[in-house]
């Protein structure tokens, strides 16, 4: 399931208010910062800090 582009502009993170990323391979959208992937359920992106998934600097994509 695709990100639409408009969604992306409105989106951000809940925890520092920054841009969030789509990462099409884990269907996530990522926030660079805080190094934190917000899943995106049945086409809804699940924006709970407590539900993200802590990623590691090698994982963040580019």
């Amino acid at each position: 399931m695709s990100v639409e582009h408009n969604l992306l502009e409105i989106v951000a993170c809940p925890l520092c208010k920054g841009k969030l990323h789509y990462d099409k391979a884990n269907n996530e959208l990522v926030c660079k910062f805080d190094r934190l992937a917000y899943s995106i359920k049945d086409g809804i992106p699940v924006l709970l800090v407590n539900e993200a998934r802590e990623m590691s600097a090698n994982e963040l994509p580019q």
